[in-house]
């Protein structure tokens, strides 16, 4: 989940005022106590422009902060994430609620499946979730969708929405129905994401997760989450290779997912090549190189055959959060690419457009010469492929 955006344009309002004004002094604390002051307060300002659907002036000042290179702007991209993914208690009755994110990597030849979860798999989700993922005392509540990455809120007001949802529904402990027609429809890549979401919800004060319990460890939960819910799960994914990854609060989750799938995309496609063209991965050359569009946007991978300067697929390698042009991307792409067994790598330092194929809209990819391109598989693989290349 990509946090830096474009600066823009943005007319000032009250609103806009005030949640600057908050939020550089929290920036400027010098102690804790003088922290949970400025906190306090700029939640209770965030919660009341979700609760207005107004995103607006959060977008404006976040715009306005990130382009004056300002530490408030992480300190108010932080407290807008907590106050769209928590509903925290105001009485010693009242549960605290954290929406949480599921998330896997999956990549399969055929179309990766998402939707509806049919209820007894959700239950032994559910089961294996209490059992090793969260405290003894938290509740939970679950969407009944295995979400792709397109069909998850799209804005804070969306995701403080569908938090407010669950956390009724975590403190009934049930599961949330949502309408699949309502969601966006799922394009088919080699290889993405796929997100079951919940809330958990425990008494003021009390632990959510099993790591936070006094024997806990998230090594542990991981591996036993891994292990176990991975049996509950993975028969929703036929056909497909899958990676768990650790259950977290939303945004950290989907943030998580986000950087993880970079190198997984890259070994879902070596692994496809070799399966398609029947050639080993020590016979494909991986070209890399950066496109830009006002700054350094991506790294974009252009896969050929030894011998033959035709790009046959290509992965797209996003840049996240605070990542630009000092970042250590090109040595971190060479590594995972070598550790799923190509040894032939061509990384190209030359600047090249962000540049996008006029007909469907694809990516080009660097071939060897230096070209931007598109992929286009062998003609006697490419029914092989699904429409779209991640």
């Amino acid at each position: 989940m990509k946090r830096n955006r474009p600066p823009r344009r943005s007319r000032q309002t009250p609103d806009s005022v005030l949640l600057e004004r908050l939020t550089t002094r929290l920036s400027q604390s010098s102690n804790r106590i003088e922290d949970a002051y400025w906190e306090i307060r700029l939640a209770t300002h965030i919660d009341r422009l979700l609760a207005d659907d107004s995103e607006e002036p959060l977008i404006t000042v976040l715009d306005q902060l990130y382009t004056g290179g300002s530490r408030a702007y992480d300190e108010l991209a932080d407290m807008i994430e907590s106050c769209a993914e928590t509903r925290r208690a105001t009485t010693d009755s009242e549960l605290e609620v954290v929406m949480i994110a599921v998330p896997l990597l999956a990549w399969s030849r055929f179309k990766i499946p998402s939707g509806a979860i049919p209820g007894a798999q959700l239950d032994a989700v559910r089961v294996h979730l209490q059992a090793h993922v969260l405290a003894a005392e938290a509740k939970l509540g679950l969407c009944d969708i295995l979400y792709s990455p397109d069909q998850l809120p799209q804005n804070y007001v969306d995701t403080a929405a569908l938090t407010g949802k669950l956390a009724k529904a975590a403190v009934h402990g049930r599961n949330l129905k949502i309408d699949p027609a309502q969601l966006q429809e799922t394009m088919s890549f080699l290889s993405d994401t796929r997100y079951l979401l919940g809330a958990v919800a425990a008494p003021r004060g009390a632990a959510l997760f099993r790591w936070q319990e006094d024997d806990g460890d998230p090594a542990e939960v991981l591996r036993q989450w891994t292990q176990q819910g991975g049996d509950a799960l993975r028969p929703l994914l036929p056909a497909c290779a899958v990676e768990f990854l650790p259950v977290l609060a939303y945004h950290a989750a989907v943030r998580d997912a986000d950087r993880a799938s970079r190198p997984w995309s890259l070994r879902a496609a070596v692994a496809f090549l070799q399966t398609v063209l029947n050639r080993p991965a020590s016979e494909l050359l991986a070209v890399v190189a950066p496109f830009h569009d006002r700054q350094l946007e991506e790294f974009r991978i252009g896969f050929t055959q030894r011998g033959d300067s035709s790009v046959v697929h290509g992965v797209v390698w996003p840049l996240l959060d605070n990542e630009d042009e000092n970042h250590e991307a090109p040595a971190q792409i060479e590594a995972a690419l070598r550790e799923a067994g190509v040894s032939n790598v061509l990384m190209l330092e030359q600047r090249f457009p962000l540049e996008f194929c006029d007909d469907c809209g694809a990516p080009l990819y660097p071939n060897p010469e230096g070209e931007p391109v598109h992929a286009e598989l062998p003609e006697d693989q490419a029914e092989a492929a699904p429409r779209h290349l991640h």
